[in-house]
């Protein structure tokens, strides 16, 4: 349809329905508000969670159950245990190996070392985050520990 192929005459949008004009109207004395209660009142109209007087839900819900912060960084834990398992003598542990095995979602996702579990390999094992326990074992037996930066951060 184009501007010029309105039909003339036509309005724009349909006029208002007008109530309270007498009953030969079909909208006169109650105004299809129908007979009494709240909604037949001016201003009466429930608001948007109001749940018929049933106790409303966030009255339900618990208060004050802290704040989760959007920003924490959740790291995968790794095990030496793992480590020990996963992989041979004189490896270089990188992110990406720790992720093909499965012991991480991903490259990019954040890795902690921790130190439950036995270490008899030497090992070279990148990391964001290492525990103390897990650095002292891996160093024990001549490995190492690299901490890398946190992806998205500086």
């Amino acid at each position: 349809m184009k501007l010029h192929e309105i039909a003339q005459g036509l309005p724009a949008r349909p006029a208002r329905k007008r109530v309270g004009r007498g009953t030969g109207s079909g909208r006169g004395k109650t105004c299809g508000r129908g007979t009494k209660g709240f909604n037949a009142r001016a201003g009466g109209n429930v608001h948007p969670t109001f749940e018929g007087g049933q106790l409303p839900l966030i009255k339900r819900l618990p208060k004050l159950r802290g704040f989760k912060r959007p920003q924490k960084v959740r790291y995968a834990p790794v095990s030496l245990q793992a480590l020990e398992k996963h992989f041979e003598n004189g490896a270089t542990v990188s992110l990406a190996d720790l992720a093909a095995r499965g012991l991480a979602r991903d490259a990019r996702e954040p890795v902690v070392l921790l130190g439950p579990g036995p270490l008899t390999k030497q090992l070279v094992v990148q990391g964001h985050r290492a525990s103390r326990a897990a650095r002292a074992a891996i160093e024990a037996q001549g490995g190492r520990v690299e901490i890398q930066d946190l992806p998205g951060r500086a």
